[in-house]
């Protein structure tokens, strides 16, 4: 199991379209991917889920993978944050 630590720093937070960047990123992967903040812990995969964390700016969220291809899921996952998404 791989985790990595990282802070959504998108103006706008984790709203509707980022999250569903983050679904379909995660999608491609065939590892269990979650993402945590504080004690709220849901699947990557889930577009209702990822919604849930409610992450605004500052937010720190934990990325989770198991499996196959975790190491890729992870990098991914964490690109997608730290290029804002293509907002900014």
């Amino acid at each position: 199991m791989i985790e990595k630590e990282i802070t959504v720093i998108n103006k706008l937070g984790l709203h509707a379209r980022p999250s569903a960047m983050v679904v379909q990123t995660a999608s491609k992967f065939k590892s269990e991917i979650k993402l945590k903040k504080a004690d709220l812990e849901i699947n990557a995969k889930s577009i209702i889920g990822v919604m849930m964390l409610a992450a605004e700016i500052g937010s720190k969220i934990v990325i989770l993978a198991q499996g196959e291809d975790e190491a890729q899921a992870v990098e991914a996952l964490a690109k997608l944050f730290e290029d804002k998404f293509g907002e900014e």
